[in-house]
């Protein structure tokens, strides 16, 4: 990787021990640049790597929301995992158009690689899958990127399951907060993938986690789902049992929380993170 690419550390803030540390870089995947935060836990020693677990955010989110608003650093620095939180798009390729919608084009990437030639930078499931980890790997030797748990918010959380069952040789374990289950059955999915995706009903398949469980069912540990059950997205944009009964019948192992009371907001997510990482500590072996 050129120098060009090596990315710079632009904000440093020390949280339960550890540091949150915000990157800039020039991804070359998406022909722009980028920033993405690190949480490094406390580290008694200079040779220990930490596992790493990724964070998906969802719509309209940046690489800020997750790192300022979670508190997953508390467990994080307890368990001794590092977090990761990228963007959710490229920004500033001012494409026409690209800022018309809160649920699409900025901000909206749906961690897909877009075949239509006007989004053909969109490529944040090549970002996500490739780039992103190898760049970490070249960098940051503190970090043992070979263990890798991924999870994710909404749109988040469809990029999290996607990647997780497409890539179960690169992670260890996957959980997702309200996550976009059914894309290709739901108005933001339908909307993201016409663009990105074009007509083509079975590109949108490769992207939709209720149609992959199927085909990539060799899952070992148990993906943890938690669903507010008065988020206002649940019934049209969400639906949680879809996937459930898509893992019924390909005996996959899931455990589905339907939370009372709570909505799509971070402070459901703050609510039960704790428990998410110490999911993914358990599978990363800590």
């Amino acid at each position: 990787m050129e120098s060009s690419n090596k990315p710079t550390e632009i904000s440093s803030a020390k949280m339960f021990g550890g540091f949150n540390r915000r990157y800039k870089h020039y991804s070359p995947t998406l022909g722009c640049s980028l920033t993405f935060y690190i949480y490094f836990p406390p580290s008694s020693s200079p040779s220990h790597k930490f596992p790493v677990l990724y964070w998906l955010s969802g719509l309209t989110c940046t690489d800020e929301n997750f790192i300022t608003k979670s508190g997953a650093q508390r467990v994080a620095s307890a368990e001794g995992v590092a977090l990761i939180a990228p963007d959710t798009s490229p920004r500033g390729l001012n494409v026409e158009g690209e800022s018309d919608s809160w649920d699409f084009g900025v901000g909206a990437g749906f961690y897909l690689n877009a075949t239509q030639e006007k989004w053909k930078n969109w490529q944040m499931y090549d970002y996500i899958v490739k780039e992103l980890p190898a760049l970490l790997r070249e960098n940051f030797p503190q970090l043992d990127t070979a263990r890798a748990s991924i999870f994710g918010h909404s749109m988040g959380g469809h990029g999290a399951l996607t990647i997780y069952l497409k890539n179960l040789d690169k992670y260890k374990s996957v959980s997702a907060f309200s996550p976009i289950v059914n894309p290709v059955n739901c108005p933001w999915g339908q909307k993201a993938f016409t663009n990105y995706l074009g007509e083509n009903k079975a590109a949108w398949e490769e992207y939709d986690a209720t149609c992959l469980i199927s085909k990539f069912n060799n899952v070992s540990a148990t993906i943890l789902i938690d669903q507010g059950d008065e988020d206002k997205f649940l019934k049209e944009q969400l639906q949680p049992h879809k996937f459930e009964e898509a893992c019924r019948k390909a005996n996959v192992p899931l455990l589905l929380r339907m939370q009372p009371g709570y909505d799509h907001s971070y402070y459901f997510i703050a609510t039960f993170v704790d428990d998410h990482i110490r999911h993914h500590a358990q599978a990363l072996n800590l």
